[in-house]
């Protein structure tokens, strides 16, 4: 079992910048955040494997950045160029199921055994 705590979600001006940290009580091989909305279904925003390779959702590609520090077992999301669109409840997921550790990547949430609370995110246009 594998605890997840996110932090650094804040409300900004579109435009602006955020960083969200997800600190895991243990290594996981795939590591990825996701987001919720008001009245939306959750959503993979990025993820990223064992060998740091990444994969983003369209809506964030060149405005976002994963990343992961193995040595502290925290998954980082630098977040650059927010919208009001970006509005949401991110979490943080994490799994070490079969597909991650041949080097998959997954988007859809329900590819994720380990989930944290959440940290939201609220951008003002």
């Amino acid at each position: 079992q594998v605890q997840l705590e996110e932090s650094g979600g804040a409300s900004v001006q579109a435009g602006g910048s955020l960083r969200l940290s997800c600190a895991a009580s243990g290594y996981t091989d795939c590591m990825g955040w996701f987001r919720q909305a008001p009245g939306k279904e959750r959503e993979g925003v990025a993820v990223i494997n064992n060998d740091r390779t990444t994969s983003y959702a369209d809506s964030v590609k060149g405005r976002f950045t994963i990343s992961k520090d193995n040595a502290k077992n925290t998954l980082y999301l630098q977040m650059n160029s927010l919208k009001s669109e970006d509005t949401a409840m991110y979490y943080c997921a994490a799994t070490g199921a079969p597909w991650c550790r041949f080097g998959g990547l997954r988007l859809d949430s329900t590819a994720y055994d380990y989930w944290g609370q959440g940290t939201q995110v609220t951008v003002a246009s």
